[in-house]
């Protein structure tokens, strides 16, 4: 049966993104040096069609990450473009250039209407403004037998993790204090809906947990 799985980097004061997102800083103010421990590796810098890199503990997280994959929900502020109605003068179309890394139908929650954005290399960006249970839905029905991927930003992530809609997580825990910013678990309480510890992998720079039912 398809998982709903959600995938995210995290700092040890539980901040998934720093504080003033903006398009200079998308992920907020230091927000960056959750993902540093990512970037070397040859498993992303294949994805990002770049050659070369590190092969360490933190492959096979990167390598899963992508497996059986096939759809992905995402929010406003992880898609970015701003808050608001989207500009048509100047169209917002990602962080991720003219191939964006998914190669499959991606759902965007949004309160605003907006065409799908067919690009290239499979991934179409659909924008749902029917709530997180619809575009849930539909990236179900997209993904058929495989799974689905919960990408962020926080407020996506807790919303599906309230619901318990969740069927794996994956944490990479990164040992930096943000301070501020968007928490993982902010108003969530104590209920994780049956989700339970099943890996720790320590690797350079990042502690990698696994929950699942």
């Amino acid at each position: 049966m398809a998982r709903v799985r959600l995938r995210i980097s995290m700092s040890l004061d539980g901040y998934v993104a720093g504080p003033s997102q903006s398009v200079k800083d998308p992920i907020g103010i230091g927000g960056m040096r959750l993902h540093e421990w990512v970037f070397p590796l040859a498993a992303w810098r294949s994805m990002q069609g770049m050659e070369g890199g590190e092969v360490n503990d933190s492959t096979r997280i990167v390598e899963e990450s992508v497996a059986n994959v096939g759809a992905t929900v995402m929010g406003r502020n992880m898609f970015g473009g701003g808050p608001g109605p989207w500009s048509l003068e100047t169209p917002w179309n990602g962080w991720w250039g003219d191939n964006p890394p998914y190669h499959h139908p991606v759902f965007v929650l949004t309160h605003h209407e907006r065409p799908p954005l067919a690009l290239e290399g499979g991934t179409t960006f659909h924008f749902v403004t029917q709530g997180p249970e619809a575009a849930l839905d539909a990236a179900r029905r997209a993904a058929g037998t495989q799974d689905v991927m919960v990408a962020g930003g926080a407020l996506a992530a807790q919303q599906y993790l309230a619901k318990g809609a969740v069927d794996e997580m994956d944490i990479s825990l990164v040992p930096i204090l943000l301070g501020a910013g968007e928490r993982l678990f902010e108003g969530l309480g104590a209920d994780l809906h049956g989700l339970k510890l099943v890996r720790t992998i320590a690797a350079a720079d990042v502690t990698h947990l696994k929950y699942a039912r």
